[in-house]
């Protein structure tokens, strides 16, 4: 079987913030933008991975959502357990001072970890837990 990843979705609630947060400070590249009754639909991923993308999408838009769910989400996404997202980079300390630099909310320093990897972690715009590994 030949499959890879084509998209996963990561939800958000501010569209400036958010571009600020992935294209400013992460440096990915706005692939798509698809608004509708002031809810927006951000595709963004990697200049140097055009097969894989990342949408940023409004939470609890889809109309089966009912209002306590939504407000689940919510307070969900304020404590950062709705949804995570994990990067890698090769240099892990230049990509922490670059957020850290860029007001980013840091959870976690870059910290060698147990169960043998190093990592960060900072929270998007919109709360989403954002891992950040160190891989050779």
């Amino acid at each position: 079987m030949n499959i890879t990843i084509h998209s996963a979705f990561l939800p958000h609630t501010d569209r400036d913030a958010s571009l600020a947060f992935y294209r400013d400070l992460l440096g990915f590249e706005v692939r798509k933008e698809v608004g509708y009754n002031d809810m927006y639909w951000i595709t963004v991923g990697h200049p140097d991975q055009p097969d894989t993308s990342l949408v940023l999408h409004p939470p609890a838009a889809d109309p089966g959502v009912t209002d306590e769910e939504r407000r689940t989400i919510t307070e969900m996404m304020a404590k950062g357990t709705y949804a995570i997202l994990t990067l890698a980079t090769p240099d892990l300390d230049a990509t922490f001072e670059k957020l850290v630099a860029g007001d980013a909310d840091v959870v976690q320093e870059p910290t060698q970890q147990p169960y043998g990897i190093r990592d960060c972690a900072v929270r998007d715009p919109a709360g989403n837990l954002i891992r950040i590994n160190e891989v050779p």
